[in-house]
């Protein structure tokens, strides 16, 4: 019996490597399993084969303290003990991000998260240039959120192959794919050579790689299980090989701390589902994620039953070609569940009415949604001499909504409690308050959004005999200016510009 003493900082991963058999397929024939045991919490957790005769542990500790942890499976004949001393998080680690306040999102430690998120379909897949170029375009411009996929996508604007493969083999390659043929391709008839037997060790580690860049700085990765763009036959692939494709990145993945799980994209157009498939993996994620990771489902023509149990939050693509952030009210009532809108178009220029729309149109449907209590994401689809896409690529930020969907997100880290909710006030404004207070008490925080509309001034009457600070935002020219501090009846003077706001806060006594 093997034994050792390590430390890891709470929140963080704890890895063990051992060697292991390497006879058969090591992929299939054999496992590895721990149980990891303190005051605070018990663990039972699995392994997984990462090539080359070894196999890994992970864990990652929600309590500090001290740890003891058994190892075994038929991977090898040896049981291994040992002892894990957990110190203090880093300032900035969090935890895992959950549901909060039934419609809202904190970190493990009660920090509030207000998800501001964007759509990258396959940026991890690139070249290392262009991945380090996205990620420095994700800190600057402040997202907290990517959606991406693990296998790679087909589709127009992306037709190249990626830098990996999820699986052993090869792909055909001596297809010539345009714009205007890629819809044609049928991998069906033109043949692959992959072993789903046999996982690539080497994909799935380039993705550990990036997923633990957009933790230094601070970005949740929404993972993306399945998706219907494919040209390599991984979107129809056999129930035993998904069951355990999604076991292999459960057992990879789920020790990192900004993790979510999300089933699929277009749940609706991948081929040979119905919704019980998607019931039943939803299931497993919820059964076999020792850490209880965010699930959702992402839609194209008709929308999930998000209703079920294992679903935690709705992930929502807009239905309508002109109501968007709009839907938030319908969802919350419906659901009464965190509305995070993952799509809602983007700003671009492009031929796709999803992938051209203004700046400024962007912008409103961020405060829209957010003023409405739900999280909208941000996409971008410039398309350039180069054809490198936001939206499928990463890259370098073309446009002007994300500079302005920063300025909210700072907006909403000064929301005081956790999250904003809409209430009837006047017809003509969206206004918000904070998720647990009735209108005008409490902590007296109240944000009227005027949209498209341009009024040159706003009347107030607020009957609580209060003190109100008032503050004029202008969200395209990210501006907070004060007003003064009110109570009663009162006016407050606007430029007659299109997308301002007000806030008011109860004035401290």
């Amino acid at each position: 019996m093997a034994k050792e003493i390590a430390k890891v900082k709470k929140y963080d991963v704890f890895e063990r490597v051992f060697s292991g058999r390497t006879d058969g397929n090591p992929f299939v024939d054999y496992d590895i399993k721990a149980v990891f045991e303190s005051d605070g919490e018990r663990k039972e957790v699995t392994g997984f084969y990462d090539g080359d005769g070894n196999y890994v542990i992970r864990f990652m500790p929600s309590f500090e303290g001290e740890y003891r942890y058994t190892v075994r499976g038929s991977f090898s004949d040896t049981e291994y003990t040992g002892i894990l001393k957990v110190t203090p998080a880093d300032r900035n680690n969090h935890g895992p991000v959950r549901v909060r306040n039934r419609f809202h999102f904190a970190y493990d430690d009660g920090t509030p998260y207000y998800s501001v998120g964007t759509t990258c379909y396959v940026w991890e897949l690139r070249d290392d240039k262009l991945i380090d170029e996205t990620l420095k375009s994700l800190k600057k411009a402040g997202f907290n959120k990517i959606r991406f996929c693990i296998f790679p996508k087909h589709y127009v604007y992306n037709l190249d192959e990626p830098r990996s493969y999820p699986f052993e083999g090869t792909p055909v390659g001596s297809y010539l794919l345009t714009p205007e043929n890629f819809m044609e391709y049928d991998y069906r008839t033109t043949g692959n050579n992959w072993d789903f037997e046999r996982f690539n060790p080497g994909h799935f580690r380039h993705i550990e790689k990036c997923i633990r860049a957009l933790k230094k700085i601070g970005v949740e990765a929404d993972l993306i299980v399945f998706h219907p763009y494919d040209r390599w036959g991984f979107s129809n692939l056999e129930r035993n090989v998904e069951i355990r494709y999604m076991n292999y990145i459960i057992n990879r993945f789920s020790a990192f701390s900004n993790v979510w799980w999300s089933m699929a994209n277009e749940f609706d157009i991948l081929p040979n589902r119905d919704d019980s498939v998607w019931d039943f993996y939803g299931n497993f994620f919820l059964e076999h994620d020792p850490y209880n990771h965010l699930r959702s489902i992402h839609n194209c023509l008709r929308l999930f039953d998000h209703n079920a149990s294992w679903i935690t939050h709705v992930s929502y693509q807009r239905m309508d070609l002109y109501k968007t952030a709009e839907d938030t009210d319908g969802l919350r009532e419906r659901y009464q569940k965190p509305v995070v809108l993952d799509e809602i178009a983007y700003e671009g220029n492009i031929q796709c009415g999803w992938g051209d729309i203004t700046g400024e149109e962007m912008v409103r449907r961020f405060w829209e949604g957010a003023m409405r209590g739900g999280y909208p994401g941000h996409g971008e689809t410039f398309l350039d001499k180069e054809g490198i896409l936001w939206w499928s690529h990463g890259g370098k930020l073309k446009g002007e909504s994300w500079k302005r969907v920063k300025f909210l997100r700072s907006i909403l880290n000064d929301t005081p409690g956790l999250g904003l909710k809409k209430v009837r006030a006047e017809w003509d404004c969206v206004t918000a308050v904070c998720e647990d207070d009735a209108f005008e008490e409490e902590t007296g925080y109240r944000i009227d959004y005027f949209s498209f509309m341009r009024p040159g001034f706003r009347e107030f009457n607020m009957k609580d005999g209060c003190d109100y600070t008032v503050e004029v935002i202008d969200t395209w020219n990210m501006t907070l200016t004060k007003a003064g501090t009110f109570n009663g009846k009162f006016k407050i003077e606007l430029p007659g510009r299109p997308y301002m706001a007000i806030r008011l806060k109860k004035a401290k006594f």
